[in-house]
């Protein structure tokens, strides 16, 4: 195929009713003469094309319609041809060359189920009662032979489960790959694996989604919190209740976005996002888009449990060299029962607020390493005035949408400040996931017609900026804190500078805070922005009504943050307003505190993407600090699973496939 790139045209010369009809925007017909006239062809000598990817240059007072279009001409020999003489007739910034490959080719052939139901995840399939290995006997390296498994199980196809009071030791089967988190990461690597014929087990804290949809209107409506259930845990995880952005600026040589976006498309998401620049789902559409991407990993043989809370992990071997994954405890919210989920690979897509299993991973010796996040405040302004201040005479075209934005500021104290997570027509959301604790976040529905625009206004902040005092790490993670010191240091010989853990003690005391300041009802503390400027406390609201739910309380944010944060904060707000005009609108929103940006550390992962201290632990996602949002989550989810699928295979029998059926 032949793809054209920078193809640049005014706005006014697009036609209006692209917005109204989707479909016109994957083929839109005007553009048509436009390609043959750039390739110097008829349009008979066109086999089929699309668009790759439509963004918005306005940059200055023209907006122009920028397209990468792909196109299949009749015959190989002309494209052949065509691209032969590109180089030599190029004009002006138009670039002709080929299309890349962007097919996913995994490491193992695709199961024969996926072949015959390349579509299952609208059918239903009976399991099977015999479990049979996906593909091969052979284990990986430190796989045991000889587990203890339960002899009682009622279900075959829950035969690494086992129940900690009955247990026979008997010859292992393969035992099928684990994966731990059911957010976009584990989705994807839950997905990869199942496409890959090797049937996995995945086990989710929080509930499904529909369930946990009502959890989390709970906590908005009724200001009521399940600690299991909420924003951060369940099905999707933390991006199911945010703008459900699918754009990243990961490096991604082999394209494997490109599979992430192709199956949300092929569950139900809006085929604009296929070429859209800034793509987005939304929360509503996201919902359905989840549960579809389930049936498929279930019609594919995988099994997906919910409400399973990994307590512990099982762990052979003592010397550093010798160590393996072994299995997990886990415990049943629903029945309260206690029990070991045995297997020798288990992928832990954990998200970036798994604050328990962070620390029960760090008592057990796997190897982490704090690292940088960022904090900050919530803003909210009217979306009209974003509008035009980016889109100038064009606000309100229908093609061009809600406008965002994106603002870097470095303050004189050496702090960067900058906006994340920006939400158009959006709203402000409870995003905590703990008692006694406030944290905000962003959401927008696929309409983005709400009437303000919101972003997070952070900075960055690393491990020099952790507490090292004992009496605030005791404080903030209570039980947790005693095993960190149980490996037989006392609390003067433990040293807390740059702990793998201080980033959390941090996050829980400014959330701690933030709930103390909104009034100990999980309202949160708000302030217009010209009183934050001027260091007054807020006693009232003017244009801008904030749409946190369930509800502000206004106060002073000084104290909210850090001083050097607060001061790089206001800096950056004042040159954002030169970069946007109104953007200082006195009247404008700040609401405390956005502590979740991005995991508080890293969990170390080697060439095979295990984990140093343990093999067969596979660290993932934004969680375990690969990842930072829905996009490049769910790469990171198909690169682990792959090689995940690499050790179930000696590398002799490992098979290139060309051409997935998914």
């Amino acid at each position: 195929m032949i793809r054209i790139s920078e193809l640049r045209l005014p706005l006014e010369s697009t036609p209006e009713e692209l917005a109204e009809h989707p479909d016109q925007g994957i083929r839109p017909v005007y553009l048509l003469p436009i390609i043959c006239k750039t390739l110097s062809i008829a349009p008979t000598d066109i086999a089929h094309w699309r668009v790759f990817k439509r963004s918005f240059d306005a940059r200055k007072s023209q907006i122009f319609v920028v397209y990468i279009l792909d196109i299949a001409l009749s015959s190989q020999e002309l494209e052949s041809n065509l691209l032969k003489k590109a180089r030599a007739r190029l004009s002006n910034s138009v670039r002709i060359g080929q299309t890349p490959d962007m097919r996913w080719k995994p490491p193992l052939s695709v199961s024969t189920q996926a072949r015959s139901n390349p579509e299952g995840f609208r059918q239903e399939e009976s399991k099977s009662e015999d479990f049979k290995d996906p593909v091969t006997t052979n284990h990986s390296p430190g796989t045991c032979t000889h587990l203890e498994i339960d002899t009682t199980q009622r279900s075959p196809a829950d035969r690494s489960l086992t129940n900690t009071s009955q247990r026979a030791s008997v010859p292992a089967p393969t035992l099928r790959p684990v994966v731990v988190g059911f957010g976009p990461c584990g989705i994807f690597a839950a997905l990869a694996l199942a496409q890959m014929g090797l049937k996995p087990f995945v086990l989710e804290r929080g509930k499904a989604v529909r369930e946990r949809t009502k959890d989390t209107w709970g906590l908005w409506r009724k200001g009521q919190l399940n600690e299991d259930s909420n924003v951060q845990f369940g099905e999707g995880g933390a991006g199911t209740f945010s703008d459900g952005k699918l754009y990243s600026q990961i490096k991604d040589p082999r394209y494997l976005g490109r599979k992430v976006i192709e199956e949300f498309v092929k569950a139900g998401a809006p085929e604009e996002i296929l070429y859209a620049a800034h793509p987005h789902i939304g929360t509503f559409k996201l919902v359905k888009v989840v549960e579809n991407l389930r049936a498929q990993i279930e019609a594919l043989g995988g099994e997906v449990l919910f409400q399973q809370h990994v307590k512990d992990i099982l762990v052979e071997g003592k010397s550093a060299n010798e160590r393996s994954i072994k299995g997990l405890i886990v415990k049943d919210l629903k029945t309260g029962e206690t029990r070991e989920h045995l297997s020798t690979q288990i992928i832990m897509a954990l998200g970036h607020s798994a604050r328990e299993t962070f620390s029960m991973l760090y008592a057990r010796g796997v190897d982490m390493h704090a690292k940088p996040f960022s904090v900050g405040f919530r803003l909210e302004h009217p979306q009209g005035l974003i509008d035009q201040a980016r889109w100038g005479q064009h606000a309100g075209h229908p093609l061009l949408g809600a406008a965002d934005y994106k603002l870097v500021h470095h303050a004189s104290n050496g702090r960067a400040v900058y906006s994340f997570c920006m939400c158009p027509g959006g709203t402000v959301v409870a995003a905590t996931s703990e008692r006694g604790r406030v944290v905000t976040n962003g959401m927008s529905q696929y309409s983005r017609n709400e009437r303000n625009a919101n972003a997070a206004i952070v900075v960055g902040i690393g491990p020099d900026d952790y507490p090292q005092e004992h009496a605030r790490f005791e404080a903030a993670l209570g039980a947790d804190y005693l095993t960190m010191i149980s490996n037989g240091e006392s609390k003067s010989q433990a040293s807390l500078a740059h702990h793998p853990l201080a980033g959390i003690v941090l996050q829980r005391e400014l959330e701690s805070k933030a709930f103390e300041l909104g009034g100990a009802s999980y309202k949160a503390p708000a302030q217009r922005l010209e009183d934050f400027l001027k260091g007054l406390a807020s006693k009232k609201l003017g244009s801008v009504i904030p749409s946190y739910q369930p509800g502000v309380e206004l106060t002073s944010l000084e104290t909210a943050l850090p001083h050097y944060a607060i001061t790089a904060i206001k800096q950056a707000l004042a040159a954002f307003a030169t970069q946007i005009k109104g953007f200082d609108l006195p009247d404008a929103v700040l609401t405390g505190v956005e502590t979740r940006t991005s995991s508080p550390l890293r969990i170390e992962r080697g060439d095979t993407f295990e984990n140093p201290s343990v093999r067969g632990l596979y660290p993932a996602g934004e969680g375990a600090g690969y990842a930072g949002g829905i996009l490049s989550a769910g790469v990171d989810g198909l690169r682990v699973a792959e090689a995940v699928a690499l050790q179930f295979n000696t590398v002799g029998s490992i098979r290139s496939v060309d051409t997935v059926i998914c």
